[in-house]
């Protein structure tokens, strides 16, 4: 994304031992080393640690603590974020993705990220909708804003050859978003079609819980469009290219690392009784178990490309395997026979990868050209680590698991404003690394690990 670093990758990719040993004792022994070696940031005699404006809390090994009970920060977000303006309808965070913390929009940003910032925000929202018991319905009414900005604001002209797809960046101030709009490194025409992958699967979702069967349309007609331009795929190239003019079809990019969005649509579709998406998951499947995955020990050039904001074709990310880690703990052996191995894989490469250590935590980031630990991924690695560490029965990945998001929940100040990277010295920023791609890992953490809600 612009805004963020563009470090230059340094680092050379190691293959994975865990096809040669047992998956859980492979990754266990390397993570429980990495704890026992990670050094506790020192601080001058007498100055407290402070982390995002909080004091540090740490027990008597030097494990990061957090600085309040995890239910509580996380209600104190929600809350803060019921107090958003709204513009055209919608609360201000679902319109704009550049947010100072009096809820300004930045005024050197007007790019924006509809696809991602929204689908994430309905997936976080209807999580906590659920988390909390379901009682207050404005939760899900803020869901269902940012289904209704999708449809109404953000997809493409009803032309073209992805006609009334969801716009994966777009500027701020339209609506809805004119039909050159692209943003970032998005040219003014084109779609992500990963994106409509995201988009299709938190609409499902969304007509589930609200009975609407006009977000499950639209999920439908996305996966009719994505299906009829899928194509096999093979070492060098994703079923789809990364960015796509809709007008013409032309792709740019020919590698896109997330596909494990687009599976959960097409899973969705077939659960409702959509057979014609059996054929195109069980070849997108094919892709993913014959290529994507193995090549995670090949150095992971089959997860190259999820950020808006870059187009390098080498460009690897952590948000992609670990998405699909995701999926496969989600589906076990419904999914994939070997998930456990393919699990473990998958976050090996990114440890060894995307890793890096922050106030005496290892901590994630995105990808080979920004070196920071974003909201965004950092809770999801935390997330999908949590729930590899249950499947497991291994301690020590909770353990790990467990300190890294409550440095993700430094991020969150007394008064609910979440910052996009707990070394900036505001809150705000990005939106969805400050609230809509966090608040659904907190949630699967704390859904896997029940016992995390509370302060210690």
């Amino acid at each position: 994304m612009s805004s963020r670093n563009h470090a230059p990758h340094g680092r050379t990719p190691r293959a994975s031992s865990l096809g040669r040993r047992s998956p859980r004792a492979a990754l266990a022994a390397r993570f429980l080393v990495a704890i026992l070696l990670a050094a506790f940031a020192p601080c001058q005699a007498g100055t407290p640690e402070v982390i995002a404006g909080h004091v540090a809390r740490r027990d008597a090994a030097g494990h990061l603590l957090p600085w309040m009970d995890w239910s509580g920060a996380l209600a104190l977000e929600m809350q803060y974020y019921r107090g958003a303006p709204t513009d055209h309808g919608y609360p201000r965070f679902v319109t704009e993705t550049f947010l100072l913390a009096d809820w300004t929009p930045d005024p050197a940003r007007r790019d924006t990220i509809p696809a991602t910032q929204s689908s994430l925000g309905i997936l976080s929202y209807l999580a906590w909708y659920d988390y909390t018991g379901r009682k207050d319905a404005g939760f899900l009414a803020t869901a269902r804003a940012m289904g209704d900005y999708l449809l109404q604001e953000a997809l493409t002209p009803d032309s073209g050859t992805y006609p009334r797809f969801p716009r994966s960046t777009g500027t701020r101030g339209q609506f809805p978003l004119a039909p050159d709009t692209g943003s970032q490194s998005d040219r003014p025409f084109e779609i992500e079609p990963d994106k409509g992958g995201l988009v299709g699967h938190a609409l499902l979702q969304l007509a589930g819980a609200t009975g609407e069967p006009r977000y499950a349309r639209a999920a439908l007609h996305i996966a009719q469009l994505l299906s009829a331009h899928q194509q096999p795929g093979d070492a060098q190239h994703s079923p789809w290219p990364f960015r796509v003019d809709y007008r013409s079809g032309e792709g740019r990019g020919p590698v896109s690392g997330n596909m494990s969005f687009i599976l959960r649509l097409y899973d969705g579709l077939l659960a409702q009784g959509h057979r014609e998406f059996a054929a195109p998951r069980q070849r997108l499947w094919d892709w993913v178990e014959r290529w994507q995955i193995p090549d995670a020990a090949r150095g992971g050039a089959l997860f190259a490309q999820f950020f808006e904001d870059h187009d390098a074709p080498g460009n690897r990310t952590a948000w992609a395997p670990l998405n699909l880690a995701r999926y496969l703990l989600d589906g076990r052996e419904a999914v994939d026979r070997n998930w456990e191995r393919d699990a473990g894989a998958l976050l090996t490469f990114v440890r060894e990868n995307f890793t890096h250590r922050e106030s005496g935590v290892r901590v994630c980031h995105e990808q080979d050209e920004d070196h920071d630990a974003w909201g965004g991924v950092n809770s999801t690695y935390g997330a999908v680590l949590a729930r590899y560490a249950r499947a497991t029965r291994s301690p020590a990945l909770a353990d790990e698991a467990r300190e890294v998001l409550n440095f993700v929940l430094y991020a969150i100040d007394g008064q609910g404003r979440p910052r996009d990277l707990p070394a900036h010295s505001q809150p705000g920023g990005w939106q969805e690394d400050a609230h809509t791609d966090v608040i659904h890992n907190m949630i699967d953490a704390l859904r896997t690990w029940p016992e995390w809600a509370g302060r210690e």
